[in-house]
């Protein structure tokens, strides 16, 4: 009987070790064997879904067809890039090779969205070369033409926005911008550069902790969403850069006054104010994904981890579908074969719940 006590005692400790609801230590991995990882890997039961992006590589039919066979179940048409007639011929040969194949593939039409991005250059100027140290003026007003001290900047009202101290990440972090000072009346703005660097022109800037005012669409996402979504059938839209639940309830909104309420919404959490607003945004939206790019520019690289983990649970306990999404075998766009950390970064994102 004490045999049996102990026996008893030891599984009830081990139930709870694996448990993501109990209160002591979590120690992961109690449900692998040396059988799993000797057993040749079979895709034949595999319930993750896997979102495919459409790109010039693989949009012809012979590509698509093999996105197909390797196990594409969505098409995602990225409306960052592209235009209505394009994506609509790429629409029309994914819809052929899955009939061919008798293949049921959604279509996601991903959303350009609200963004902010650095201006054009002077005549004759195709970067600018910037040096760690010295300052750069932003201004407002997006008809100057740039240099390597004055640069425009689309969001109107960056002087009212940031503060001195505030950072401002340029071209996917590859410039970092410290706020000196801020002159609302010129709509400027004096920045120190901290690291050395040559830009384009139009390169993406990130505001971090920065609840910036923008629309939830522009006139670009309304016009993708009206004419070609609805019109095209499509089965999913992927909203980029959702802070609030009412983008979600004003997306829905759109979808039914122009006869597309059978679209489901997927929110893209890219933002530190989307995060913020998680419970309420995923109390309206049918699906979550996580966006790790731009939510790496909004928050710390090495917290982005603990965001995913803490939207994928959030989303299962709720029911509702959540995309991982952001630089999955990232290095297969050159190699052939994926990086170790890669397929762990695959791995544990389906077994965080994706």
């Amino acid at each position: 009987q004490r045999s049996l006590r102990q026996k008893q005692k030891q599984k009830k400790f081990q139930i709870k070790m694996i448990s993501n609801t109990s209160d002591v230590p979590l120690l992961a991995g109690g449900f692998i064997t040396l059988g799993m990882v000797q057993k040749e890997a079979s895709t034949k039961d595999r319930r993750t879904k896997i979102v495919c992006t459409i790109g010039p590589a693989s949009w012809s039919e012979e590509g698509l067809g093999k996105l197909m066979d390797a196990g594409m179940n969505i098409a995602r048409f990225n409306f960052s890039h592209g235009d209505h007639e394009g994506h609509g011929k790429t629409l029309d040969r994914l819809r052929k090779v899955a009939a061919e194949k008798s293949r049921n593939i959604a279509v996601l039409l991903d959303t350009k969205g609200p963004e902010i991005r650095s201006g054009f250059f002077k005549e004759g100027v195709d970067k600018v070369k910037l040096v760690k140290g010295e300052t750069i003026v932003l201004t407002a007003d997006y008809t100057y033409k740039g240099d390597e001290h004055k640069l425009a900047c689309s969001y109107e009202k960056i002087a009212s926005s940031v503060s001195p101290g505030q950072q401002i990440l340029v071209a996917d972090g590859s410039l970092v911008l410290t706020v000196l000072s801020c002159n609302e009346p010129s709509r400027e703005i004096v920045c120190r550069i901290e690291n050395n660097t040559s830009i384009g022109e139009r390169k993406n800037m990130n505001l971090p902790g920065v609840k910036v005012d923008l629309p939830t669409f522009t006139e670009k996402d309304v016009n993708d969403i009206v004419n070609f979504g609805i019109k095209k059938g499509v089965e999913f839209i992927a909203a980029s850069f959702v802070r609030t639940a009412q983008d979600v309830r004003n997306l829905k909104k759109l979808l039914a006054e122009n006869g597309g309420s059978q679209i489901k919404i997927i929110s893209k959490i890219e933002n530190q104010e989307g995060l913020e607003n998680f419970d309420d945004i995923l109390t309206e939206t049918d699906a979550v994904m996580v966006a790790r790019g731009d939510l790496g520019m909004e928050i710390p690289a090495s917290k982005v981890f603990l965001a995913q983990k803490f939207m994928i649970r959030k989303s299962n306990i709720a029911g509702k579908p959540v995309i991982t999404a952001t630089q999955m075998l990232e290095s297969m766009i050159t190699n052939p074969r994926p990086t170790r950390a890669e397929c762990s970064d695959v791995a544990n994102a389906v077994y965080d719940g994706t």
